[in-house]
């Protein structure tokens, strides 16, 4: 796997390496009544992308805050849009760890298209996230674990600031 999704240059864009990815395919139900994606759906592709990089590196599922567990709630997302994405298209959602701190880890997602009818491949979106570890039975954030930090700097191969 490359380090990147490579796509014309655009001044908004996030430099260096992205260890993960996922592909998402665009729904029809995904669009509106412009024609294009939501700009609401794009935090689900985000989250999409948080969700099976912490799957993945960490190498447990999300735990469910209904049942009293400690997990990852989102504190934060922000997002900047780029161009539009229509029907059909694949966005692939490219994510990474910049920063973990004593309860909260914060993530840059970079999205975009490869070339198809609607135009060539482009950036879609760049969004940055933080998440707190959350202690859903004590109902305050807990430390993020040990072993969860040297995960993630044993992906990344570096440690995240």
């Amino acid at each position: 796997m490359t380090d990147r999704i490579e796509v014309p240059e655009d001044p908004r864009d996030l430099p260096g390496p992205f260890r993960h990815r996922v592909a998402v395919e665009v729904r029809f139900r995904d669009t509106d009544a412009m024609g294009h994606v939501n700009n609401a759906v794009y935090h689900t592709y985000v989250e999409h992308g948080r969700t099976s990089y912490l799957d993945g590196v960490l190498e447990r599922p999300l735990r469910l805050g209904t049942h009293g567990e400690t997990s990852f709630i989102l504190a934060e997302s922000r997002m900047v849009h780029r161009t539009p994405v229509f029907f059909g298209e694949i966005v692939t959602v490219e994510t990474r760890v910049t920063r973990i701190g004593r309860t909260s880890v914060e993530m840059e997602h970079r999205m975009t298209v490869p070339a198809s009818p609607y135009g060539t491949a482009r950036l879609v979106a760049v969004c940055h996230s933080v998440l707190v570890h959350y202690d859903y039975a004590a109902g305050r954030p807990q430390p993020v674990p040990d072993d969860a930090r040297a995960k993630v700097e044993a992906f990344e191969g570096r440690r995240p600031a």
